[in-house]
């Protein structure tokens, strides 16, 4: 008995001169095993009983059963004092020992994942960029914190390193974004302008269908900074350098843009088409010079004044392909600056007053009092809406939650919340001027949203959208009891405003070149004979391409034009209109119609996917992060938009 003693004071002194950094799987037992490896399943423990022999025994990390079998077999007089220790286990060892026991049983079951610093740092700028976060995150305690927490050891990204990666991901990106857009023959953009904190942007997004699947694509092109005044040379020479960045100047069909002054001046100067007709009134005022000069006693000498020249805008400078007014835009004047005309009717004019002078009181209360958005949640579950410079259809949108509420909540309802904000109530003509004023301009709202739309619309929407719109208003006339003369505003506003695009033999030929449509959403013949004759003067030269290549010899290739030909195209014109189908995919089995339907209806009838751009580079350039370089708050911007063009792996 006195020998057991001796060897467990031997034991126990020997298990104290272990190093105190290795963690026992089984710390209950440290009097009897040391740990002395790890294997993939198994621990390595050396028995302190067999000392100074090195004996290591092999123990299963689930359980301990190997070194019971060791003591039995070997050490069997302190079988009893091992027996005592396993069953009270729970209670003897501390309550940092169980709970690093614990986590080791469980690493064993699911190992720690351990990766590498690059994914690390490819992590973080993914977060950086999909957030629109400021560089300055990966510089905070408490985000370093967070990525050591995960991953002990690794070391986050500096600041100035995340710029880097970022400006070299966003060249990356560009690139990627000029090879698709490579592979396409026709591409048209957007164009807008913008400013905040006293900064200019110009920003430009590409868009193109791929002719196969006949999907539309998108990608934000630049959100560039501009110097000094927006004049339209400065706009063109923006614009102009941002399709040459990309490789894109002979094939951008259109741009939309807004109604701005500078914008059409910028392509009336230097558009592709105006700079042909000026060419041709140049070379015939030259011709009627050259003929004057040349008669007898002429030197043929004439004096021109040369800085008048240079400074003269001559169309050349820079090149711009055909421009589109923005539809939406000009439907948002129809609805806001043409509706006013409709106040010449003074019994008009003063039920509108009294109506939108009480909706305005209700807008202005529930959004600058707490009290007064409370009252208004406690009557309904919605809140009023509020209208805005910047978004169209928010008046719409304002008046229709009115009317909403007192749909949901009844009128008692829309009563407690004008007695509550202090606001005279409806009276009964009132709330029928309100109705009928909504659903008047319900259609134009509807518009709107249709043509704003940027996957699943293209040029060839918006004439028969407008055709039906003014049909649509037209037919409210008979429903109607006060708001007849905001109809007549409208429908002179869109005559006014989108007369010029009914005459467009491109804009019609794009809108029958869509099988939804073809020649049935309009009963005048005149507009169908002009997109019809654009259809087939620009089907002729693909029908020609084909029998030149036909031809067997060059003698046959000059003299091609003498023989009969055969109308390939006439026919796949006559095909197309005759088939039923109005689904997209059609298209395909008409190439030559395919391949016109595509060019035509490339450009977006709206540049809002332009207003899209800057709205997420609101979010970006906030009050706190006013003072973001130009470059990468554009690199950021575009790499957030155009992820897909950008392989983080």
């Amino acid at each position: 008995m006195e020998e057991v003693c001796d060897s467990s004071a031997a034991a126990s002194s020997t298990v104290q001169n272990q190093p105190q950094d290795q963690e026992h799987p089984w710390p209950y037992l440290r009097e009897f095993f040391s740990l002395s490896g790890v294997n993939k399943d198994s621990f390595k423990m050396k028995c302190v009983l067999c000392l100074p022999l090195n004996k290591e025994i092999s123990a299963f990390k689930s359980s301990p059963s190997n070194l019971r079998k060791h003591i039995e077999r070997m050490h069997p007089n302190y079988l009893k004092n091992y027996s005592k220790l396993t069953a009270q286990k729970r209670k003897i060892g501390t309550s940092t020992h169980a709970s690093s026991s614990k986590q080791l049983k469980v690493d064993s079951v699911f190992p720690v994942k351990h990766v590498s610093p690059v994914t690390v740092n490819k992590a973080i700028l993914r977060y950086i960029i999909q957030g629109l976060h400021p560089f300055s995150t990966v510089d905070l305690p408490s985000f370093k914190e967070l990525i050591s927490t995960l991953q002990p050891g690794i070391s986050v990204i500096t600041r100035p390193t995340l710029r880097s990666k970022i400006a070299e991901a966003a060249l990356i990106m560009k690139q990627k974004v000029t090879a698709a857009m490579s592979e396409v023959e026709w591409i048209a953009t957007t164009t807008d302008c913008w400013t905040a904190r006293r900064k200019s942007f110009i920003g430009v997004t590409a868009h193109w269908i791929n002719p196969g699947s006949l999907e539309r694509h998108s990608a934000a092109l630049a959100c560039k900074r501009l110097m000094g005044s927006h004049t339209f040379e400065v706009l063109a020479s923006a614009m102009n350098d941002i399709h040459s960045e990309y490789e894109i100047r002979d094939k951008v069909v259109c741009t939309t843009t807004d109604s701005g002054s500078n914008f059409m001046k910028a392509f009336r100067v230097f558009g592709v088409e105006n700079n042909d007709i000026e060419t041709e009134a140049r070379r015939c005022e030259s011709d009627d010079t050259d003929s004057e000069g040349c008669g007898e006693g002429s030197d043929g000498v004439e004096f021109q004044d040369a800085s008048r020249v240079l400074d003269q805008d001559d169309g050349f400078e820079f090149q711009l392909p055909k421009h589109q007014k923005c539809a939406c835009h000009l439907l948002n004047l129809v609805s806001s600056v043409d509706a006013q005309k409709a106040l010449s009717n003074e019994h008009y004019k003063k039920l509108y007053r009294s109506v939108f002078g009480k909706c305005q009181a209700l807008w202005n209360k529930s959004s600058r009092s707490a009290l007064a958005a409370e009252a208004v949640e406690s009557e309904s579950r919605l809140q009023l809406l509020r209208p805005n410079q910047t978004r169209w259809n928010s008046t719409f949108m304002a008046v229709d939650r009115i009317l909403q509420i007192c749909k949901e909540a009844g009128e008692g309802a829309l009563r407690n919340i004008c007695t509550s904000l202090e606001v005279p109530m409806f009276n009964p003509a009132e709330m029928l001027f309100l109705t009928e004023w909504a659903n008047t301009m319900r259609p134009v709202a509807k518009v709107l949203d249709i043509l704003q739309a940027e996957t699943n619309t293209q040029l060839g929407w918006l004439l028969p959208s407008v055709h039906q719109l003014s049909l649509k208003l037209q037919r409210l006339h008979h429903s109607l009891r006060y708001c007849d003369p905001l109809v007549d505003a409208l429908q002179q506003g869109i005559q006014t405003r989108f007369k010029h695009m009914f005459e467009d033999p491109e804009i019609i030929a794009a809108a029958i070149l869509l099988p939804k449509f073809r020649t049935s959403w309009t009963n005048d013949e005149t507009i169908i004979k002009r997109g019809m004759d654009y259809i087939r003067v620009h089907l002729e030269p693909l029908d020609h391409k084909k029998e030149l290549a036909n031809s067997s010899s060059d003698d046959e290739d000059f003299f091609a034009s003498l023989k009969p030909t055969t109308h390939e195209a006439s026919k796949e014109l006559d095909g197309y209109l005759a088939c039923v189908s109005d689904t997209r995919e059609s298209l395909l089995t008409f190439p030559a119609i395919c391949s016109l339907s595509i060019k035509t209806n490339t450009p977006l009838p709206a540049s809002a996917a332009c207003e899209r751009l800057f709205s997420t580079a609101g979010l970006l350039f906030s009050p706190k992060r006013a003072r973001l370089d130009t470059n990468n708050f554009e690199n950021q911007l575009l790499l957030k938009l155009n992820l897909r063009f950008y392989n983080f792996e």
